[in-house]
């Protein structure tokens, strides 16, 4: 009997025990309304380049016999910067201008013929038409010579260089790039759901590899009047400014700013609890009623509030909280307007 008493009082007491705990206001984390500076922004990826710049490939196909620039050179236009061998076409060319040059003095022992009347007038005429066609053919052969030397473009520097003496290239294959180091600017693909949200004049901020931790500036100067219907995609240039660090070829991010408001309220995005509607991780700005829970004394109160652009690490508040307020951090689900709850420690 005495066993069962104890026993028994020991499960009143875990039982009060287990009450007490499960009755206990649950216990949450809160953040505080802060200011800042809240950026809308168009995302996009694009690569550095020269303003002023051109691609140079061969003519032909054949196998390189020597290279006659090199990179960081700087170089005129016309000037040769690769030779292609040209032996076996050199030696065509020769043959036609010997012919085309027997062509001309068999024309020429023809008039004396017909001057004398010992040669008929046909004669001469077809000794015209047999030189005309043999020079033609060796003018062709000659001019065609050119096209095994790779010549600049226009004036600049030899930026890269992607050959080599003996490598056989072919007329898709790009040997040199040749352009003005400076001005610099980036080319970005901008999706087709956002073009109509770009305007010249825009300030764009840019993040590189290179430069980590550091934000670069460039403005929008010109955005492609037909966008690429494979990508869904528009070609945007963004001017960078003289003193860039940032280098031809190198890859960026970049952030084209659409809004930027300062002293805007901002909360962390686990604080605010968005319709599932506008739940959309691609999304800048959502649409329609959020809300938070508001810390009052230990208690918590739900309130609506108006967002305006999501950032990964916060949250604009347009309308509903003011600054210094304390919120729920990932509201626990089951709260209920004016619940008592226990403050987790920092």
């Amino acid at each position: 009997m005495r066993r069962f008493l104890l026993l028994l009082a020991l499960l009143l007491v875990g039982g009060a025990a287990s009450w007490a705990w499960w009755a206990l206001p649950p216990r949450v984390a809160i953040a505080t309304a802060a200011t800042g500076t809240a950026l809308e922004a168009v995302y996009a990826t694009g690569a550095v380049e020269p303003v002023h710049w051109a691609r140079v490939g061969p003519a032909i196909r054949g196998r390189v016999s020597a290279v006659m620039a090199e990179e960081g050179a700087r170089v005129t236009e016309g000037q040769i910067l690769a030779r292609i061998d040209d032996r076996q076409s050199r030696s065509m060319a020769d043959e036609a201008e010997a012919r085309a040059r027997f062509a001309a003095e068999d024309l020429a022992r023809t008039r004396t013929l017909v001057a004398r009347d010992i040669a008929a007038r046909a004669t001469l005429e077809r000794a015209e038409r047999d030189a005309r066609a043999a020079r033609s053919v060796a003018d062709a052969a000659m001019q065609r010579l050119d096209d095994y030397l790779v010549r600049a473009p226009t004036d600049g520097v030899v930026l890269r260089r992607d050959v080599e003496v003996g490598e056989v290239v072919d007329t898709p294959a790009s040997l040199f790039w040749v352009g003005e180091p400076r001005p610099l600017r980036v080319t970005a693909e901008v999706d087709e759901e956002d073009i109509a949200r770009i305007a010249v004049g825009q300030r764009v901020l840019l993040r590189a590899d290179a430069f980590a931790g550091r934000v670069l500036t460039a403005e929008v100067t010109q955005i492609t009047p037909k966008g690429d219907t494979t990508r869904k995609a528009y070609r945007v240039r963004l001017a960078l400014p003289d003193d860039t660090p940032l280098l031809v070829g190198m890859t960026v991010e970049a952030n084209i700013v659409l809004r930027e408001t300062r002293d805007a309220v901002l909360l962390p995005p686990a604080a605010v609890v968005l319709p599932p509607a506008t739940r959309n991780p691609a999304a800048t700005t959502a649409r329609g009623p959020a809300f938070v829970w508001v810390v009052e004394k230990e208690r918590v109160r739900r309130r609506e509030v108006e967002i305006g652009v999501q950032a990964p690490r916060s949250v604009e508040i347009r309308r509903g909280i003011a600054v210094g307020e304390a919120v729920v951090l990932a509201p626990p689900g089951g709260l209920v307007d004016g619940q008592a709850v226990r403050l987790a420690p920092p």
